[in-house]
């Protein structure tokens, strides 16, 4: 019970997860105008990762895409790349994830089949999350350079403050998302543990006896070596134990005794 709940819970937060990671991708407020200095303004400003937008003191928002794709930094490339595998990655984890639970039987799969299949969904997750994060960070690190770079420039009278950029709701979702991934992931992992049957955790061990064969009958004879049975066993009508003698061994009549 505690593998299945583990197991299902996993799933829905990488599915939360995924879900955020597809969010923050697609909103434009990555990076939004600083209004500290200036907050009454009549144009408010803010970006994201496909375009940027323009809202107007009046109500009226437009937004312009970046046609163009080796113009932008690098930073800014790495950072789609990495949001988008993110998102490919936590997909596929799902898909994979649907299939391996325990609840859902599909033809006759057997325990180890799932098992694998979590395990690799749990580590498409871990992989997905990183990336979110990772390409959140590299963001968040270019805003932080270049606010303090044009605050810096504002103070020698060289550009403008309301130029300035800080973090916008995107990236807060962004980092949110990754580590519910993250977690997702390693409860998977943890659940892939308890899917793999007890039989195949430990490897077969055989035992050969040190002395004699031992064979083991039923019926009405006892224990007894392999190669002759108990002589009890063979007593019947009109047979006699023979006597011993005084060294131990057993003497036995011959035939002149019964003439």
């Amino acid at each position: 019970m505690s593998t299945t709940l583990c197991q299902v819970m996993g799933f829905l937060v990488s599915s939360l997860g995924v879900g955020g990671s597809i969010m923050a991708t697609a909103m434009d407020t990555w990076s939004t105008q600083d209004l500290y200095d200036n907050p009454v303004t009549a144009v408010f400003q803010y970006q994201g990762l496909w375009r940027s937008c323009v809202r107007q003191s009046s109500g009226f928002t437009e937004c312009r895409p970046y046609f163009t794709i080796l113009g932008l930094p690098a930073m800014f490339q790495a950072v789609r790349a990495l949001m988008i595998v993110g998102i490919v990655l936590g997909i596929l984890g799902l898909l994979v994830c649907i299939f391996a639970l325990k609840c859902i039987r599909i033809g006759s799969m057997e325990d180890t089949a799932k098992a694998n299949m979590t395990l690799t969904s749990g580590i498409m997750f871990i992989v997905a999350g990183l990336c979110a994060i990772t390409g959140v960070s590299v963001f968040a690190n270019m805003l932080v350079t270049n606010f303090w770079m044009s605050t810096t420039n504002a103070f020698q009278g060289m550009q403008n403050v309301q130029n300035r950029y800080t973090f916008g709701s995107a990236l807060f979702v962004g980092w949110v998302a990754g580590g519910l991934a993250l977690v997702g992931g390693i409860m998977m992992c943890l659940a892939c543990k308890g899917l793999v049957p007890e039989e195949s955790r430990y490897k077969a061990v055989s035992y050969n006896a040190s002395g004699r064969n031992i064979s083991y009958r039923t019926g009405p004879y006892k224990v007894g070596s392999g190669y002759e049975a108990d002589p009890k066993a063979r007593k019947g009508a009109g047979y006699e134990e023979a006597p011993r003698s005084e060294d131990g061994r057993r003497s036995y009549p011959s035939k002149y005794d019964y003439v």
